[in-house]
């Protein structure tokens, strides 16, 4: 019954990895882009804008870009970033009228969250912000831009409570709740003060916009009546027109042309280190036919050559030009990026020093000369040289120290298990890791395979413990140093050169980037 059952699921994993191909994805996104050009040509006048990372892949016209993030809108984790204000947008939008976002997303819905809540929190908070500060300009006497002194009311002197002819209320989609409207109209306030305690430039916003802020959603089963279509000018409002590139009938359809069978992929442009091998969104749009004429059995090589010859350009010009390989990865069949000119980080450490074998997927590697090692847990037991171990593992071991303080036990559940399992222990395992490296001793991190938790957990002491140069300095440059994504993924690739069968799960690096800027983000990519 248990072959049976890891038959099936094998067999699923292969039907679902062609279904993920390449090719698949791009004639998704290239069949996405032509409704997208399509609604871009009702309002001309509109500059289009692709929301980023995803949006930028669904168009080859974008005038401009911006970012928000679909956590921002999330249930319950509802909030304003001012790092991420996108006054830009507003601006844009004044200035011609109005503006078209795209964005997409994976998850089987009409829209992702990003458009569905975040866009329409940032528009509310703007709106807010601007009427606060005609107020403030009509009370000093000095003439407010767009506003007759006539039409202010004497109750909005008694109250304070803004303009009467600039909308401020929120503006949600239909499918979001009450519930879900009344939670986030009771934090707007609060993001609205915080906007305009953070420095932005609301003057030059209230000069820009003729008209309040308001976003309009259109999907790909929105019906729209082309003898119809209103002007901009015609709206009492500032549009923001979010459109949502996806299909959302389902998670696959299969396709026929005349020439190739292909299955859809809804949202295909998201999670690209995942899938595009190196190819970006504007080598992608000038080479596009080439790939979707290529068909599905040559079009990893073709791209594989364009990538390449791009490289190869850009490197003979002095542009950065990484090499880039694929490195498949047999439980999952997907292909992790890593780039061959890797960073200065540990560059005079030996290569990799596997110092006990089991097979070929047991393995314990000592990452440069940290006095790191990581592995399986199962072998730790075994593993000469080593002073002390971090199980990370769910079982523990049974082993006989010396010292009873040179092991320690940190049950860790993988993050599809519990969600913030790795994020709660890291400091129990950073403490132990800390107190033994400072000592000199060396590290065995080991975990249920040596490939997922223990590498992130290494990432999480590297990052914090350890300098540039991949010298123990108990974390003096930590503390100085502003760790972003880019810092993140250098240490990373650090890591993955020297434990080279390490596959750490995205879920687990959030946790990991989480805990090392004290903060919530997206995704670590």
């Amino acid at each position: 019954m248990e072959d049976e059952r890891l038959s099936i699921y094998r067999a699923s994993r292969t039907i679902k990895r062609r279904e993920n191909s390449l090719y698949n994805a791009l004639r998704s996104i290239y069949e996405d882009s032509i409704f997208v050009g399509e609604i871009a040509l009702l309002w001309p006048e509109l500059p289009l804008l692709a929301n980023l990372r995803c949006g930028l892949w669904y168009s080859s016209q974008f005038q401009s870009n911006c970012y928000f993030k679909s956590t921002d809108g999330h249930t319950n984790n509802w909030s304003f970033n001012t790092s991420r204000l996108n006054l830009h947008v507003a601006l844009l939008a004044g200035q011609r009228g109005g503006c078209i976002i795209v964005d997409s997303t994976r998850k089987g819905k009409r829209f992702p969250d990003s458009m569905s809540k975040t866009i329409p929190i940032w528009t509310c908070v703007l709106n807010r912000a601007i009427k606060n500060h005609q107020i403030r300009m009509h009370g000093a006497g000095i003439q407010v831009h767009g506003l007759d002194s006539n039409t202010y009311c004497r109750h909005t002197e008694d109250t304070g409570q803004g303009l009467p002819d600039w909308d401020c209320s929120l503006h949600l989609p239909l499918w979001v709740s009450e519930t879900e409207k009344i939670a986030i109209e009771d934090r707007l306030e609060v993001w609205t003060k915080e906007l305009e305690s953070c420095g932005a430039d609301i003057t030059s916003l209230a000069l820009s916009l003729k008209k309040p802020l308001r976003p309009l959603w259109i999907s790909q089963k929105t019906v729209i009546w082309l003898n119809e279509v209103p002007e901009c000018s015609s709206w009492d409002f500032t549009p923001i027109i979010l459109i949502s590139a996806s299909s959302s009938s389902g998670n696959f359809q299969h396709r026929t042309t005349s020439e190739f069978s292909w299955n859809y992929i809804p949202g295909a442009g998201d999670d690209e280190e995942s899938w595009a091998r190196g190819l970006s969104p504007s080598l992608f749009w000038n080479h596009v036919y080439d790939f979707i004429n290529s068909g599905p059995e040559s079009c990893n090589q073709k791209v594989a050559d364009i990538v390449e010859k791009d490289r190869v350009y850009r490197a003979q010009r002095g542009q950065n030009a990484p090499q880039i390989s694929m490195k498949p990865s047999e439980s999952s069949g997907r292909f992790s990026l890593f780039y061959a000119e890797e960073p200065k980080m540990g560059c005079d450490i030996p290569c990799v020093t596997s110092v006990a074998s089991f097979g070929d997927n047991c393995k314990i590697f000592w990452l440069g000369s940290t006095n790191l090692a990581v592995g399986a847990t199962c072998f730790a037991a075994n593993v000469p040289n080593v002073d002390c171990i971090l199980n990370c593992g769910t079982e523990a071991l049974a082993i006989s120290l010396e010292n009873p303080e040179t092991y320690l036990h940190v049950p860790i559940m993988n993050s599809k298990l519990d969600r913030f399992s790795l994020l709660r222990n890291i400091p129990t395992a950073l403490n132990f890791a800390e107190t033994n490296l400072r000592r000199g001793k060396k590290l065995l991190l080991c975990c249920n395979t040596g490939e997922d938790i223990s590498i992130c957990v290494s990432l999480a002491i590297i990052t914090s413990l350890f300098t540039d140069e991949g010298l123990f300095d108990d974390g003096k440059s930590f503390s100085q140093t502003c760790i972003t994504k880019f810092e993140m993924r250098k240490r990373l690739v650090f890591i993955c050169k020297y434990a080279i069968n390490a596959r750490p799960s995205r879920g687990n690096l959030k946790q990991v980037f989480n805990f090392i800027n004290g903060g919530s983000v997206d995704s670590f990519s």
